[in-house]
């Protein structure tokens, strides 16, 4: 499967509980991690982007991540593998017109 066979999905992971930078990057390693393994697998999962969510106190409250892959299952095999929660998935639509510099 190439890359251009992969779908876009985002997915937002809400946190039950804030979590710090510090323990983002330890979720950060576990996610690559599982992300390797998959592929080791033949299952494609590819991270394009995430966004990070935080409070006014600078802790991590959720991720918002930007994957390409084979399937939504594949998002889900690694989310599952990496103990990873997911709110939601959707597809990308259409762009909004505007100024967005």
């Amino acid at each position: 499967m190439s890359k251009s066979d992969l779908e876009d999905f985002l997915v937002l992971r809400e946190l039950e509980e804030p979590i710090t930078q510090e323990d983002l990057q330890t979720v950060d390693e576990r996610s690559t991690a599982c992300r390797w393994e998959l592929d080791d697998e033949g299952m494609k999962v590819r991270a394009v982007e995430s966004e990070v969510l935080t409070d006014e106190d600078g802790n991590v409250t959720g991720t918002h991540c930007h994957y390409k892959a084979e399937s939504e299952e594949a998002v889900r095999e690694h989310a599952n593998r990496a103990e990873l929660p997911i709110s939601r998935i959707d597809r990308p639509g259409q762009p909004l017109g505007g100024d967005f510099d």
